[in-house]
């Protein structure tokens, strides 16, 4: 490229970095020198031996002068609080290539430097305005069409681009998910949202692709190829050699990504479309033919700071200012311009003052429409609840023949069985929903043959077969992306995590990613799903933290997450057809913690009494969201208010209580632990004499917590109230851990202390 023909460094004085970068173009156009051929017809090569053509060059640089002109636009109107987000995409424009290269019908993640890509995608469908598009976005206006205003995010419905938020390298292990549910849809016969050879691109910086996320996306990516099973993701990583202000050690990443098995490198020139456009194309073909996962190192620079706030010129000298201004891409795409003979100096910089004034024009207007101003329309999108229609659906019972069938004839059902406990009738239960939803999927670590750790799945792999429940790598953050992935393709997935000690680990899947589509994306983009999680303590025999974890905190923490929680088998069935039905009709994303303690339960008081098995529900008996479960409706001596463990637990210090004070006693099984009912807590407080809230959690950010808070909002506050609750502690191995949680003897004392 022709070196710039200007380099006094005073002009890094008393202007700031857009104005400068600004500035460079024009000067440059200006000043050029060089040789102009004779333009090339639409379908000849822009330049001698490019890939790129004529009028496709046209369109690229269109895109990419759209994409810089909304950076300069925000830094400007930034300050007049038209505009609330500056971290631009100038110096990424190259990936403009990576648009024009893939389909509309491509499931898209994107990093938040992709102002290029999507002004270049928004050509796939007529009709669509990328300018005002991206400036609704950047005014965090209602009208945009992403998000309705919550996040300056890249997304479109109709583009297939699902909104991101600003989480390092997250977004990679769903879009591997992605890229495998397009395949594996073909395998159980689910008719898929977009054609059957899509790929998934997903891209990221190069900072971003040493994060532990990222990471172990590639690892997944790679572990799947070497079984030679379809994996179509393309990585794209946009290496500019910087984070922030880190720099990224020269050659790193392509040191590090170059020889790895079982994941495709190709190199690209982001920098030039003249040059990396077939090498764009080379790794794009190379993903949709081979259904491999292929990682595409695309040459970008960062020529303005990370974001508005950030000041360059006070950690970086000029000398190296100037020298990234040099690499600007869009003074390459200049000169291939004016040398091709396509545009003249003036007809460039023409095209050049007409996008800035287009973008301005848009940005004006978006700052002219409402943005959000009530709390309703906040967060009307995050957690959508119809409860006729998922009453109906998780009622329905018109697949009687298939779940005959699943069970083995009509007198196997399991509601013509004796009572089970609750390990038998969850494992009903699945079988039952995967009866009645042929999209759904259940995986994670030893699910197949082997059942699960507690046999729970026992039985599914012989019924529904490899393509439907299926074992993989260990890894919960792999686990939880696929099941985003899947959901993108409209199945309902049943992702397993083993223990939830394990989850944690993980958190950000549902955190950041699965709980916040909907939200960010204004309830365009849904990704239906149901955690299983073998929770909580007092499991004998095999213990310790990470296989006693009662944090159910982290979970109850993240907005729009439903979070259920059985003490019984018959409750368990009732609650999955709930929940699948939320997934399937609201589209939510659910938690359904499994009291490992309680799995083999069989007994309440006496060894062989058998009475916690319970029958199996009929079909078409659910349990609503926020039901509880209430034990002596009628006694109001003390109301113990718990959940998983503590209601038998529960149960049987009520005997004790009633044998020693003559106290009759009503506990209540909360069931839902999220959203908690408030009216139905408050409800069952107003009449007790004394109130007992029994939660194995800790005592910090314990349900406990929310339960007092329910109680005392619902006006029920002066009743004398004890709470009986875990240590603030992890749990000790063996029968140490018994001194950490809540036993029936804690009940009992906490009882006579309202005596």
């Amino acid at each position: 490229m022709t070196a710039l023909p200007f380099s006094l460094s005073a002009r890094h004085k008393g202007f700031n970095r857009a104005e400068i970068v600004d500035q460079n173009f024009i000067e440059f156009v200006q000043l050029w020198q060089g040789h102009a051929r004779a333009a090339p017809r639409d379908g000849e090569a822009v330049l001698p031996g490019s890939a790129l053509d004529a009028q496709g060059f046209r369109d690229l640089l269109e895109s990419q002068l759209i994409s810089r002109h909304l950076d300069l636009m925000a830094r400007v109107l930034r300050v007049q609080n038209k505009v609330f987000y500056t971290i631009g995409s100038s110096g990424h424009e190259g990936n403009a290539m990576v648009a024009r290269l893939t389909r509309h019908t491509d499931p898209a993640f994107l990093h938040y430097r992709s102002g290029g890509f999507m002004a270049e995608r928004f050509r796939k469908l007529p009709g669509m305005d990328p300018v005002m598009d991206s400036a609704l976005s950047f005014a965090a206006s209602m009208e945009d069409p992403a998000s309705g205003g919550r996040h300056k995010v890249w997304g479109s419905k109709p583009l297939w681009v699902l909104p991101q938020t600003s989480t390092i390298a997250s977004h990679l292990p769903k879009a591997f998910g992605t890229a495998v549910a397009i395949e594996q849809a073909r395998r159980i016969g689910h008719p898929l949202p977009v054609p059957q050879d899509s790929i998934a691109i997903c891209s990221f910086g190069d900072a971003s692709s040493n994060h532990a996320t990222a990471q172990t996306a590639f690892n997944a990516a790679a572990w799947t190829a070497y079984q030679k099973l379809p994996a179509p993701v393309l990585f794209v990583c946009e290496d500019n050699g910087i984070g922030i202000s880190v720099k990224t050690p020269s050659g790193w990443i392509a040191n590090n990504f170059r020889q790895r098995p079982d994941l495709d490198y190709f190199h690209a020139d982001g920098l030039d479309l003249a040059e990396g456009y077939g090498q764009v194309r080379e790794a794009v073909e190379h993903c949709r033919r081979t259904r491999r996962p292929t990682f595409l190192h695309l040459r970008t620079t960062r020529v303005m700071g990370h974001a508005g706030t950030d000041f360059e010129i006070e950690w970086r000298s000029v000398d190296e200012l100037f020298a990234l201004e040099a690499t600007d891409p869009l003074l390459r795409s200049a000169e291939i311009a004016l040398a091709s003979g396509l545009y003249t100096r003036e007809s460039l910089l023409a095209l050049y003052e007409a996008t800035r004034k287009q973008c301005f024009a848009a940005a004006e207007e978006a700052d002219r429409r409402p943005r959000l101003g009530t709390l309703a329309e906040v967060m009307k999108p995050l957690a959508p609840y119809t409860p006729a229609a998922v009453k109906a659906e998780a009622e329905r019972a018109d697949y009687a023949a298939r779940r005959a069938e699943v069970f083995g004839g009509e007198d196997k059902l399991p509601e013509k069985q004796a009572p089970r406990h609750l390990a038998i009738q969850i494992g009903q239960a699945l079988h039952e929903v995967m009866a009645k939803y042929p999209e759904s999927l259940l995986f994670g670590e030893d699910v197949a043959l082997k059942g699960g750790v507690y046999t729970v799945t026992k039985g599914l792999f012989k019924t529904f077969k490899g393509n439907r429940v299926f074992n993989t790598l260990l890894d919960e953050t792999v686990i939880l992306g696929l099941a985003q992935g899947y959901a993108n393709m409209g199945m309902l997935p049943m992702p397993e995590i083993q223990y939830l000690a394990y989850f944690h680990n993980a958190c950000d899947q549902i955190r950041g990613e699965a709980c916040s589509l909907q939200f960010f994306s204004n309830d365009q983009y849904r990704n239906p799903l149901v955690m299983r999680v073998a929770a909580l303590g007092y499991q004998k025999g095999f213990g310790g933290h990470f296989h006693n974890d009662n944090s159910i905190a982290a979970l109850r923490d993240i907005p729009g997450l439903v979070v259920g929680c059985p003490s019984r088998g018959d409750d368990a069935a009732a609650m999955l057809r709930t929940l699948m039905a939320l997934a399937k009709v609201d589209g939510r994303v659910c938690a359904f913690l499994e009291p490992i303690a309680l799995y083999m339960t069989k007994d309440l008081y006496e060894a062989g009494d058998g009475q916690w098995q319970f029958a199996y529900p009929a079909p078409g008996e659910a349990l609503p969201l926020g039901e509880g479960r209430v034990y002596e409706q009628d006694a109001d001596d003390l109301v113990v208010f718990t959940f998983g463990n503590g209601v038998p637990m529960a149960l049987r210090a009520a005997r004790e209580i009633e044998k020693k004070h003559g106290w009759r006693t009503r506990v209540v099984d909360l069931r839902w632990l999220a959203p908690l009912n408030d009216k139905f807590i408050a409800g069952q407080a107003r009449n007790a004499r004394r109130i007992l809230v029994l939660d194995e959690g800790r005592r910090s950010a314990g349900v406990g917590e929310g339960i007092i808070t329910a109680i005392v909002e619902g006006g029920c506050g002066a009743t004398p109230l004890q709470r009986v609750v875990g240590a603030d502690t992890y749990t000790p191995l063996a029968g140490a851990a018994l001194l950490v949680l809540p036993g029936e003897a804690e009940i009992v004392a906490a009882a006579e202390r309202m005596l």
